[in-house]
């Protein structure tokens, strides 16, 4: 092993990274970025990755992009900070919250900004509250996630976080959080059992558990289109059509989370779209920005409004927001980007290259690691199995989704390792043909090297 870097071990005296093995990066220390261009990013030591991950699941318009470092310079000199309590404006959160409004998959009265995908997530938990007291339903509380959900890292956040890891030790979820099951077919499909009739059972399971709730308990239900962190699982086309019958028919709201499926990751503006389903509300962030400023956001229908309007006249106050909500460099930003996403067609630019990138992710199912590849649009995932006929998986303890990343890493490509052995795919929206070639050649290397290492080490046997 190399020795550390003097910049390597100033990080590991001086920073606490999130989501991290705090215990192996005391020895391995961390991967030191110093630049980054289009879909590469390059290190201090000069070597060029292809950022397979873009980022985390954000940067759509890649590294580097001048028309963005420009929207943001001419804010910052034109008006730097500003916020939205107390009825203050300026005119990139106004026009920003048109076009959203414009955009939206739902029917939108209003937005409200935030500055990341957990303190939306977070925001929508409590205006479902302030809504429900509202209108005199101070029972209608909880909310609906799902097993190995990912909606952030807040107390609320992460208590709809479905994924174990994001509980353990931090005393989550808190109360009024309900886990129903995760979509997943290759994972939770019974023996003999179809799509159809998985999708049924769950929706029979999510409507068990709200009779024996109480509908009048529970206020929302949350999902994203598309699962990231959770293992980039894409639901049967019936799930989210079956799933709505039951909420409507409850009066229960549903929050689509489009964190990541969002502003074209999936081959339409909203994963919403692309998965048939028809929210109530949004939340948004990563790719407003094309992650080049921290911003989120969510949706406003009108009966919530209508219903906030005379709760904050009998209280005296909406007393909710952020410091940076709305910060105007922030919404500059997502004009500006937005502004690019539609003059370069980026939703027909991701349906173009889309089949080759499904075709390369499809065709690594035939690796003698490869479980099931999943994926829609940009967006894509390979579970690793130790036996394909029973779907056995690795023992986690032997760390080889960690393994086939380091392996990646060295074939310089990044990708991440989500929901323990499957290898999360998702780089920036521009990415060309030849690119995803490159790509997938390279994470195919990372996969033999894991292979071989796994026979070595004495994980596979013949």
């Amino acid at each position: 092993m190399h020795p550390l870097s003097n910049s390597a071990a100033r990080d590991i005296a001086a920073v606490l990274h999130p989501t991290t093995n705090l215990f192996t990066h005391q020895t391995i220390g961390p991967l030191l970025l110093e630049s980054a261009n289009g879909i590469y990013v390059t290190d201090t030591q000069g070597k060029r990755y292809i950022e397979g991950l873009a980022g985390l699941w954000c940067t759509g318009l890649g590294y580097g992009n001048e028309e963005l470092v420009e929207a943001a310079r001419a804010q910052m000199s034109k008006l730097s900070f500003t916020h939205l309590f107390g009825g203050r404006s300026h005119e990139p959160a106004v026009e920003l919250a048109e076009k959203i409004k414009a955009l939206a998959p739902c029917p939108t009265s209003k937005v409200f900004f935030t500055s990341s995908g957990s303190e939306t997530n977070d925001s929508q938990i409590k205006l479902a509250w302030y809504y429900n007291n509202a209108i005199g339903r101070p029972k209608k509380k909880k909310i609906i996630s799902r097993m190995r959900a990912y909606h952030g890292v807040t107390i609320a956040s992460a208590s709809l976080t479905g994924l174990p890891v994001f509980h353990a030790d931090f005393d989550l979820p808190m109360a009024g959080v309900l886990h129903t099951d995760c979509p997943h077919f290759y994972r939770g499909g019974e023996t003999g059992e179809t799509e159809l009739e998985f999708v049924a059972r769950l929706a029979s399971n999510l409507e068990t558990l709200i009779e024996r709730e109480g509908p009048d308990t529970i206020a929302a239900f949350i999902a994203e289109p598309v699962m990231g962190a959770g293992g980039v699982v894409v639901p049967p086309a019936t799930y989210f059509p079956a799933i709505q019958v039951i909420l409507k028919r409850h009066d229960i709201a549903f929050i689509a989370d489009e964190v990541i499926c969002g502003f074209g990751r999936t081959g339409n503006w909203w994963g919403s779209q692309t998965l048939g389903a028809e929210p109530t509300t949004i939340s948004m962030a990563k790719g407003i920005t094309s992650a080049y400023f921290p911003l989120g956001a969510l949706t406003v229908p009108e009966h919530v409004h209508d219903a906030m309007i005379q709760e904050s006249k009998k209280l005296g106050v909406f007393a909710h927001g952020f410091t940076y909500s709305g910060h105007p460099v922030g919404c500059a930003v997502a004009l500006a980007t937005i502004a690019i996403y539609e003059r370069i067609d980026i939703v027909g630019h991701v349906r173009r290259v889309s089949p080759p990138f499904q075709k390369r992710l499809n065709a690594l199912a035939d690796h003698p690691l490869g479980g099931e590849a999943r994926g829609v649009g940009l967006l894509g995932g390979l579970e690793l199995v130790k036996d394909k006929r029973t779907r056995q998986p690795f023992d986690s303890k032997i760390g080889l989704g960690a393994k086939v990343v380091a392996l990646a890493q060295e074939e310089g490509l990044i990708v991440r390792a989500v929901a323990g052995d499957t290898i999360g795919v998702c780089p920036p929206l521009i990415i060309v043909e030849d690119e995803i070639n490159a790509m997938f050649d390279m994470l195919g290397k990372a996969l033999d090297k894991a292979h071989v290492w796994l026979r070595r080490e004495g994980h596979l046997s013949g």
